[in-house]
């Protein structure tokens, strides 16, 4: 755990003066107090991790980790496994949703596999993390081994360090690919959460009422099964998680150990991101939430979480895509802070040119 325990240590936490000053500017602006909502906050808080009233986001990244799930030996999916494999390959080919998304907010998209179960080549351009083919099935016992929870963590917090060696970084979106992987996020807020298993199982990739019932069936079974410990973030990971997961959570980790702001797409990098939370509370201060998926548990983690969406566009893809659109609200956020004039600034404006 010593890439792990590290990062933690180095988590400094933003300029909370940078964020009051921030905040006053905006309560100074010409116009209404409060009048751009969501933005307002985004903007002070990123002037608080960046030290500054002039942020610019230029450098975008997209992380989408991918990994399969021995869980969907249980029916808890349309798909077949296969997918996993073959949208990977999509995303290096430059034909996937996140592609295009991140390709108009300008941002690069990166992809990682944390435990995919095919044997991809190794010149493929993709970070090559896996941990395993696959979790196992979590209906019979855990996911993984706790050493490879961790192993997970810190895969994710090592390709933070391996981007930011090629180009700095303004900003991180997490994303992810992995069929069935919304069983384990779902185990995850449920674990945390003690909320009905019931009440947070949405349909993923789109199940018919009958293998709705049977997730929910798997899910509560499992946790039974299993008990994951809520004290204990990494026993959760590794009883009820997925591979992907656990890189997503240590990219939240891995951002915010170098002060870069991250921003989590919908249900699975939710959990990720719950995950990383849970492990570093430092972390928290660097995560934005971009949107609010269709899937119903991922409410219940924003909730938990504390963080506030902002977007609702009925996403319900993951890859990161919800991330990317959000880039460009972030963005905007920035400007409203930095170049929207104070009623101070616009008198003297005013004064110059009467003069």
């Amino acid at each position: 755990m010593k890439i792990l325990e590290s990062a933690i240590k180095k988590i400094k936490k933003p300029n909370s003066k940078m964020y009051e000053e921030a905040k006053e500017r905006l309560r100074n602006q010409a116009r209404p107090a409060g009048s751009l909502g969501i933005l307002e906050d985004v903007g002070a808080r990123l002037a608080g991790i960046f030290n500054t009233l002039d942020v610019k986001l230029e450098n975008r990244q997209v992380v989408t980790c991918a990994g399969d799930h021995g869980i969907c030996e249980e029916g808890v999916s349309l798909f077949p496994s296969d997918v996993t494999r073959q949208m990977v390959y999509n995303f290096v080919n430059g034909g996937a949703s996140i592609n295009v998304l991140a390709k108009h907010a300008n941002a690069k998209v990166a992809v990682a596999d944390l435990g995919v179960n095919w044997d991809f080549e190794p010149e493929l351009p993709i970070f090559h993390k896996k941990i395993g083919k696959g979790t196992a099935n979590f209906a019979k016992g855990p996911a993984m081994t706790r050493e490879q929870a961790v192993q997970s963590v810190e895969a994710g917090i090592e390709i933070v360090d391996r981007l930011l060696e090629k180009r700095p970084l303004h900003i991180i979106g997490t994303g992810d690919m992995g069929i069935g992987n919304t069983t384990p996020s779902t185990a995850i807020i449920a674990a945390f959460s003690k909320i009905p298993v019931k009440k947070l199982t949405g349909r993923g990739t789109g199940i018919d009422d009958e293998a709705l019932k049977n997730k929910i069936r798997v899910i509560e079974s499992a946790l039974d099964k299993n008990k994951p410990d809520a004290n204990d973030p990494i026993d959760v990971l590794a009883k009820v998680g997925g591979f992907e997961i656990g890189g997503l959570a240590g990219i939240v980790i891995g951002a915010a150990k170098a002060g870069i702001p991250v921003v989590c797409d919908g249900l699975i990098s939710t959990a990720g991101a719950l995950i990383a939370c849970k492990i570093a509370r430092g972390a928290k201060p660097y995560l934005f939430a971009s949107h609010n998926s269709v899937e119903i548990g991922h409410r219940f983690m924003l909730e938990h979480l504390g963080l506030t969406p902002l977007l609702n566009l009925e996403f319900r893809l993951g890859e990161g895509t919800g991330a990317a659109v959000a880039f460009e609200l972030l963005d905007i956020a920035t400007r409203v802070l930095c170049e929207i004039k104070t009623f101070e600034e616009v008198a003297i404006i005013d004064a110059q040119k009467n003069a």
